[in-house]
């Protein structure tokens, strides 16, 4: 069974993701959206979720989930007992919850072997001195049509230009990311 400090671990380890205490609150955010609510006591927490597939959730497990308060049914939002769901489950929730609120090209950073989450973070951040550790120093990467090698090109090339895509293939050695392909 889970409870909300297993719940942090996953959301916050996600890109863009970030925790504020709102109300007495806490809930983690993408921006501005709201994809993880606690209660005050953090025994229950709501999620965001497909309106349209709301009930059948609530009704595969009644003892589990149930709908947010009647001022919040108009949202895509569900609320469960966070002792009576397995971490599989809710790392599975929250990743969906956090799909809602980001572009669709982030949706398969949290499938990417890691460190490939965190290096894109990293990179989406400027933050290219924390992200180099975790790049392989023989790093290729593909991005379209431009093909670099070397972890110091590389962060070179992105302090210069857009931020990068996120990749859609990676390679892991030793911990880094061996190669990055878009």
């Amino acid at each position: 069974m889970t409870d909300a400090e297993a719940v942090r671990r996953v959301g916050l380890a996600l890109p863009r993701t970030y925790e504020r205490q709102i109300g007495g609150r806490w809930k983690l955010k993408v921006r501005q959206l709201v994809f993880v609510a606690f209660s005050k006591d953090e025994e229950r927490f709501g999620f965001g979720f497909p309106r349209e597939e709301r009930d059948a959730l609530i009704a595969s497990a009644p003892d589990v989930f149930f709908l947010p308060p009647p001022r919040d049914l108009r949202y895509q939002w569900v609320c469960g007992h966070l002792a009576a769901i397995g971490d599989d489950e809710m790392r599975e929730l929250v990743t969906d919850a956090w799909r809602m609120c980001v572009p669709a090209m982030l949706h398969d950073l949290p499938e990417l072997p890691a460190p490939a989450a965190e290096v894109w973070s990293l990179l989406d951040e400027d933050a290219y001195a924390d992200a180099a550790p975790l790049l392989h120093p023989d790093l290729h990467w593909t991005d379209r049509d431009l093909t670099l090698r070397g972890r110091t090109r590389v962060l070179a090339h992105l302090r210069h230009h857009p931020r990068p895509r996120p990749p859609r293939d990676v390679e892991v050695r030793d911990g880094q990311v061996y190669r990055w392909t878009r």
